[in-house]
């Protein structure tokens, strides 16, 4: 049977066909997807595995990725001059997590120093879509997990969607 890894050494049809099934939320393992570094407005955040963030194997437990990943988001709407504190004061806003989908493709262990990196991938009325992904630092073009997240903007008062504030997309755009 012939070898279809890639460079990172995963199988880019491996899920090609769930991938096509899943419609309008964009997959991220097609030839339409970003790749690591290649788009001009990715955010990094460093992230240190502590002994917290693992299992009894000492690999990171999965679902800490996300919290890494949020951590990422986090930064990045900080880097925008925008806070959570902020959008849910001024705007009376806040964000929460519509849709995630997320692949486990290689561990990462206690005391790794890992890079967590973020691109958008759309931007709509109420919402965003975030690529993400993490890699060892050092290792930038070995991807440990990756997630596509739709970000919504929802109303503090009611939960109802909300337009992204004016000043978020601006910087977004920017």
């Amino acid at each position: 049977m012939k070898d279809r890894t890639d460079a990172t050494g995963r199988d880019p049809d491996r899920n090609a066909a769930r991938d096509r099934a899943q419609g309008p939320f964009r997959p991220w393992r097609g030839e339409d997807a970003p790749k690591p570094g290649e788009a001009p407005a990715t955010f990094h955040w460093p992230v240190t595995v502590y002994y917290e963030d693992t299992d009894a194997g000492g690999i990171v437990y999965y679902a800490n990725y996300l919290r890494f990943f949020e951590r990422a988001r986090t930064e990045w709407l900080r880097a925008l001059g925008v806070s959570h504190r902020d959008a849910a004061e001024q705007d009376g806003i806040q964000f929460v997590v519509r849709d995630l989908r997320v692949a486990y493709d290689l561990p990462a262990r206690l005391d790794d120093r890992l890079t967590m990196h973020l691109n958008v991938t759309a931007v709509r009325r109420a919402s965003l879509v975030l690529h993400q992904w993490a890699t060892r630092t050092g290792s930038e073009s070995v991807v440990l997990v990756e997630a596509d997240v739709r970000i919504a903007a929802v109303r503090r008062d009611n939960g109802r969607p909300a337009a992204l504030p004016s000043r978020l997309l601006s910087r977004i755009s920017a």
